[in-house]
């Protein structure tokens, strides 16, 4: 009888062994690619994703609110300034990952791995290909350039994108030159700041802007949406790589965290790993048409069709350091 009680308990801590935990991840983002990979996520390790989503300012509010207490494992949000943010507020939490640190590019993660990119994004110039001949653009800096005026278009400056693009312009030229970059742009705006970044691209091919800064990936979603309208918008329209003479295009990631209340680590940890795998980069890639972690190394057609290019060589964290200032360049400079 003895035996066969013993036998029993080992069997229940064995199954018990190999029972996973749900992971909940807090997310901003909102891409099929990342239904595809949690999905692919959980038929492979067979942990449940739950997934909670909101705006990336509501996600931190409620992370903070919620505190110890909160049930969220996982933040995966866009824009290393927002991941710093969150840091900041004591949010996140160190792990200890062989794979995330060899996977993950040094300027592309936390130096006390709090956070880490899941892929790039590069902020570009979108050209009108019969209004631009690409022998006149060179730098973000030369927009500022009177023969640009009423022939740009941006999106507000509350956007993060364009407060992290300010961002590495104050650490590459300092605060005065970026204010004076901030003022001669919002002179050589074609309208006032509205819509995003896939607006921007409308705006260029309707005429009404011969130029847009945006994200490369909203250009990618133009080119393969099921509106033949967008296809139309996205092949009058041509990629320039800024500063490729110099310090190189502006980059960005969308990244991801384990949270400081995270009751489920291991699960967590193993998450964010799976995200850089190779295979699993490649549908970030394919499916949003973002750059994978080595974007230098690109496979994907759409990227193939745009270029290489070199990228700017910061840390990302200091685009959530000089945010602040960023802001405050912003306002100086009365770009709404």
């Amino acid at each position: 009888m003895l035996f066969k009680t013993v036998n029993k308990l080992i069997i229940l801590v064995c199954i018990t062994c190999f029972v996973m935990a749900d992971i909940n991840v807090y997310t901003h983002r909102h891409y099929d690619s990342d239904k595809i990979l949690f999905k692919r996520f959980t038929d492979i390790t067979g942990i449940k994703v739950n997934v909670i989503k909101g705006s990336a300012d509501q996600l931190i509010q409620r992370l903070k609110s919620e505190g110890k207490n909160s049930p969220a494992d996982i933040l995966l949000t866009v824009d290393a300034g927002r991941l710093v943010k969150a840091k900041e507020l004591g949010l996140l939490q160190s792990v200890s990952s062989t794979k995330l640190l060899k996977n993950v590019p040094e300027i592309m993660r936390d130096n006390e791995n709090q956070w880490f990119g899941l892929s790039v994004r590069a902020r570009v110039i979108v050209y009108a290909k019969d209004k631009v001949k690409e022998n006149e653009l060179s730098t973000y800096e030369d927009l500022a350039d009177p023969k640009w005026k009423g022939r740009i278009v941006v999106r507000s400056s509350n956007n993060i994108y364009n407060q992290s693009l300010m961002a590495s312009l104050i650490e590459s030229n300092g605060s005065e030159n970026a204010l004076k970059w901030a003022k001669a742009i919002r002179n050589n705006m074609a309208r006032k700041p509205r819509g995003n970044d896939r607006d921007q691209a409308r705006a260029v091919a309707s005429g009404v802007a011969d130029l847009a800064i945006i994200n490369t990936y909203y250009l990618g979603l133009l080119a393969n949406s099921s509106d033949k309208n967008d296809r139309k918008v996205a092949k009058k329209l041509k990629v320039f790589f800024p500063n490729q003479n110099g310090r190189g295009t502006h980059i960005n990631v969308s990244g991801g965290a384990v949270t400081a209340s995270s009751k489920n680590k291991g699960e967590a940890i193993r998450f964010l790993e799976f995200l850089t795998e190779n295979e699993n980069q490649k549908i970030f890639s394919e499916s949003n048409y973002e750059y994978p972690l080595d974007y230098w190394n690109t496979k994907a057609k759409v990227h193939k069709k745009w270029g290489k290019f070199k990228g700017d060589s910061i840390h990302l964290s200091i685009l959530g350091n000089n945010n602040a200032d960023a802001v405050k360049i912003f306002d100086l400079a009365g770009w709404e």
